[in-house]
């Protein structure tokens, strides 16, 4: 029985974010909302700082987050919920083809993207026109996988966001995470068999006496005046400008883990680097 735990832990942040979601919101998708917040609330504690101006309320936006395990989207989505927005993901075509989950998902509203495939293009001259001409926002991953820098500090990441949000010309709203990456093993990219998914049933989600905090802020929206669709460079330097904001939010997150994570995933590969690095 799970509401006990669910009454208990809902309301951990005690700042006044919460707020109704919009109308027009699909009813599968406040569905889906309803559920995960219940799902992220028995898995941690959520505080949420922040917030998206009123004044963007009812436009088009994009929001942008560090990506940092595979439990954070659903913590963004309790932490949209909470301040009363439910934006479209733009999801690997896989998720969107899964039996049951797909179907959902297509019919929320969410946006197509085969990356490194010959529809790429045109997905994603899709999603800008999606992104213009309707109010919902769109979230996006700007790193394009999970962090594997060793102190789970943003990647490089691509400049895929920075396009989109300059093609449609809309604001950029910066999220930083903190604190999901404890609550599931990175596991593996592929999965195979049993022996690919042994890792997940090992890490945080299976010990309720474990309870880390997810830390979600929104950052004041991304300045890209001066930047155009198409100008060379443009979308490099805005690219740089949305990381550099997603990281600045970040610190305060982690201040006390400046360096590395204290949670130690032995499954996360830890390959690569990371460009925004504070002092880096």
């Amino acid at each position: 029985m799970l509401s006990p735990m669910v009454a208990l832990h809902q309301d951990d942040d005690p700042l006044p974010h919460r707020g109704p979601l919009p109308s027009g919101v699909p009813a599968i998708w406040r569905t889906m909302l309803a559920i995960d917040r219940r799902v992220v609330g028995m898995a941690g504690r959520l505080r949420v700082s922040g917030a998206v101006p009123a004044e963007l309320r009812g436009r088009p936006y994009l929001l942008a987050a560090n990506h940092i395990g595979v439990f954070d989207a659903f913590v963004l989505m309790a932490a949209c919920r909470r301040i009363g927005i439910a934006p479209r993901f733009m999801l690997a075509g896989g998720l969107l083809d899964a039996p049951v989950l797909g179907p959902a998902l297509r019919r929320s509203g969410h946006l197509r993207v085969d990356r490194g495939t010959a529809t790429a293009l045109e997905q994603f001259a899709q999603a800008t026109e999606a992104l213009r001409t309707t109010t919902a926002p769109v979230l996006v991953y700007p790193e394009g996988r999970i962090s594997r820098e060793p102190g789970l500090w943003p990647e490089r990441g691509k400049t895929g966001a920075a396009r989109l949000a300059l093609g449609a010309g809309v604001p950029v709203i910066p999220i930083s995470q903190w604190g999901a990456h404890e609550a599931v093993y990175w596991g593996t990219e592929t999965v195979n068999g049993v022996a690919d998914v042994l890792p997940l049933a090992r890490s945080g989600l299976s010990s309720p006496l474990r309870r880390p905090t997810f830390r979600v802020h929104f950052g004041s929206p991304v300045d890209l005046s001066g930047f155009t669709a198409g100008t060379p460079g443009h979308a490099v330097r805005a690219h740089a400008r949305i990381m550099r904001a997603i990281t600045d939010g970040l610190v305060p997150l982690r201040r006390d883990e400046p360096d590395v994570p204290r949670f130690r995933d032995p499954t996360r590969p830890t390959d690569s680097t990371s460009p925004w690095r504070p002092g880096g």
